[in-house]
């Protein structure tokens, strides 16, 4: 089908339905190419008849070829919901997926709203910003830093964080090395994919430094685990998003370095896919 040939809203989201694009991605690539914002879904269902003009319809076929070949979608906006937080995301970050408010949430649960002192909170392997921005945001009397060895990803959290105007410190490090702590809390979206695994052909648009971690996925989280111990406070937790077939293995590499309370937390689809510990007092 000729994306020029359409007329109206309607046709161009009957278009991506026949193209098995999801009804959440044709509406936000449409409203995308509309020049409309990403949140105003209401609008597509109320001027379903409105017809494009010359410029929407080329842009609609630009967007939609972008996303048939794979990319996804908050590359082709440049944005991306993640807690709450409007995010500006490119190709120099990961795309911050949904399953990942799961360690956010858990984060939460561990930062009270009113501590009586000020709570260090270290987030490393930053991308975009996402999970250090939404710590920040629910706990603003947190101290919150993000750390991220690639200077184009931490641009990316930089400029995240100072468009929503919210205090996370920004540091270039690989992992730990250039903060020295202590912090109360630790997380982590770190590389856990096995290099040569089959899922990342599907993954050809986004960082591969950022997805993959050596021959079994586990390299980065063995040298997050390591430096753990020296820069958490004792009684401080340490949360790692991993693999949907990896909990059991980092469950066994945190309690040989001497974590307790060791557990894991299911993601949206039921997968074990956030383990967290504590360094004991």
């Amino acid at each position: 089908m000729n994306p020029h040939a359409l007329s109206s809203v309607a046709q161009c989201l009957r278009q991506a339905q026949a193209l098995d694009l999801t009804r959440l991605d044709a509406h936000m690539l449409l409203l995308h190419a509309l020049a409309r914002p990403l949140h105003d879904r209401a609008w597509l269902l109320a001027h379903d008849n409105d017809v494009l003009t010359a410029l929407q319809l080329a842009t609609w076929g630009q967007v939609l070829q972008r996303r048939l070949q794979g990319e996804p979608v908050a590359y082709i906006t440049g944005h991306k919901e993640f807690f709450g937080l409007t995010l500006k995301v490119d190709a120099r970050v990961l795309d911050p997926r949904p399953d990942t408010e799961i360690m956010v949430e858990w984060g939460l649960e561990l930062l009270p709203c009113a501590p009586e002192h000020t709570l260090r909170v270290l987030d490393l392997g930053t991308g975009s910003g996402a999970v250090a921005l939404a710590l920040q945001h629910q706990r603003p009397g947190a101290q919150v830093t993000a750390v991220d060895t690639s200077a184009e990803a931490l641009a990316v959290a930089s400029d995240n964080a100072q468009r929503l105007n919210l205090p996370v410190q920004c540091v270039l490090s690989h992992w730990m090395d250039a903060v020295p702590g202590p912090f109360e809390l630790i997380v982590s979206n770190p590389p856990y994919v096995a290099e040569g695994d089959p899922h990342l052909a599907a993954l050809t648009h986004e960082p591969l430094s950022a997805l993959t971690s050596g021959t079994d996925g586990l390299d980065d989280i063995r040298q997050i685990i390591a430096q753990a111990p020296s820069r958490l406070a004792p009684g401080g937790w340490l949360l790692l998003e991993h693999g949907w077939d990896q909990a059991a293995a980092v469950q066994a590499l945190l309690r040989t370095a001497g974590f307790v309370q060791v557990q894991s937390r299911r993601d949206l689809g039921g997968i074990e896919r956030c383990t967290g510990a504590v360094m004991p007092d």
